[in-house]
């Protein structure tokens, strides 16, 4: 298959499997026992948090282990906001797992802010700047959209969050080793273990030094008494050796950019092809696509008869009825999202697979809007 889906999930990485299983088996040891099972998974854990850590320039004691990507934006959000006034500001594009909690958040005392985004799915900063001279409590905007892959003026945004006193959640899932990502400009990072080459049900959350964050999870006292529960040793493990990995590897998306671009020329012969996806400022892995008249999830079907991968967006809304969220906030209509489709490349992949997947695609295309014109010819 040619897998063209790394923003839902990437592969495990061969050599993070291998260090995972020590401790599926002989290596079981919890981390909180003092013999020495339980000293050598401790060692272990704390070895993979300085690895999380250096990969996006935080302490190692600013990072704690949680179940993923949503579980850290819950936190980060819930735990920060407790005990705090103001509003909460956000932006229409953001991933399910923030907006659900920040509209929960809402329906209790917290008014919501969204500031409003470009064409290309950028943050006005006029906007938030104007928005944080009022009482802001929290900011939660992504360093970089799953969907059509914007990346945001990150260091701009901490800034003016410092200045107002107001918290900066960042959900990096998606940036996270395919750019650089510098934990030292938000107060709250959120990170996900499965989108740099690890297991699925990794993630964290790093805390920059001082910032105030409440449980949610109380009881055995697990990362220093604000995230309680066993720890998942081999993830974590298998966490850290992804970081590393995608640490040294971060040169290798520059080639990943290329093979994007070449993907965009192929897909344009299909004509009536629109790019969402900025051609800068972007993750250089992602491409979101419209195809005039073709539905996209029956362009995704298409495509996997054909063994290519890829999706309509987000992973977490899969199936689901409505049209994107995120492409409706940059101003396409219900019929342009639903015709639009997700390309997102990774380190396996190679320019024949570039190649194949852009005339399978244009193909498909072509047949399927044939068809639709001999049923319209029909009707």
């Amino acid at each position: 298959m040619i897998y063209l889906d790394y923003n839902a999930t990437a592969p495990l990485r061969a050599e993070v499997r291998e260090a995972m299983l020590p401790f599926l088996g002989a290596e079981f040891g919890n981390p909180s026992s003092v013999h020495r099972l339980g000293s050598r998974a401790r060692v272990a854990v704390e070895q993979a948090r300085a690895e999380v850590a250096e990969l996006v320039g935080a302490q190692a004691n600013e990072v704690f282990f949680t179940s993923g990507g949503t579980e850290s934006n819950t936190w980060g959000l819930v735990g920060s906001i407790a005990g705090r006034d103001g509003a909460i500001v956000t932006s229409p594009i953001e991933h399910s797992s923030v907006l659900e909690p920040v509209a929960a958040l809402g329906r209790r005392d917290h008014a919501i802010h969204e500031i409003g985004v470009d064409r290309e799915g950028r943050v006005d900063l006029r906007e938030l700047a104007d928005r944080l001279r009022h009482r802001v409590a929290l900011v939660s905007i992504a360093w970089a959209n799953n969907e059509i892959g914007t990346v945001q003026a990150m260091h701009e945004i901490g800034e003016l969050c410092r200045s107002a006193g107001a918290l900066l959640h960042v959900d990096a899932v998606q940036a996270c080793g395919k750019i650089p990502v510098a934990a030292g400009v938000v107060d709250l990072l959120s990170l996900s273990a499965h989108k740099v080459g690890g297991p699925k049900g990794m993630g964290a959350l790093v805390v920059r030094r001082g910032t105030k964050i409440e449980p949610l999870f109380r009881g055995g006292g697990q990362e220093r008494g604000v995230r309680s529960g066993t720890e998942n040793v081999a993830g974590i493990v298998g966490f850290g050796v992804a970081c590393r990995l995608a640490n040294t590897n971060l040169g290798a998306y520059r080639r990943v950019s290329e093979l994007r671009e070449l993907l965009w020329q192929g897909l344009a012969a299909a004509n009536g092809v629109v790019r969402n996806s900025p051609s800068a400022g972007c993750l250089p892995n992602t491409l979101n696509v419209g195809f005039s008249g073709v539905n996209g999830e029956a362009l995704v079907a298409a495509l996997d008869l054909e063994d290519i991968a890829i999706s309509t967006g987000s992973a977490c809304a899969a199936g689901a009825a409505q049209a994107s969220h995120v492409l409706l906030a940059l101003g396409l209509d219900e019929e342009q999202a639903r015709d639009s489709v997700r390309f997102s490349l990774g380190w396996g992949t190679t320019a024949a697979e570039i190649e194949r997947a852009a005339a399978v695609c244009v193909a498909a295309v072509k047949r399927m809007r044939a068809v639709r014109r001999a049923e319209v010819a029909c009707a």
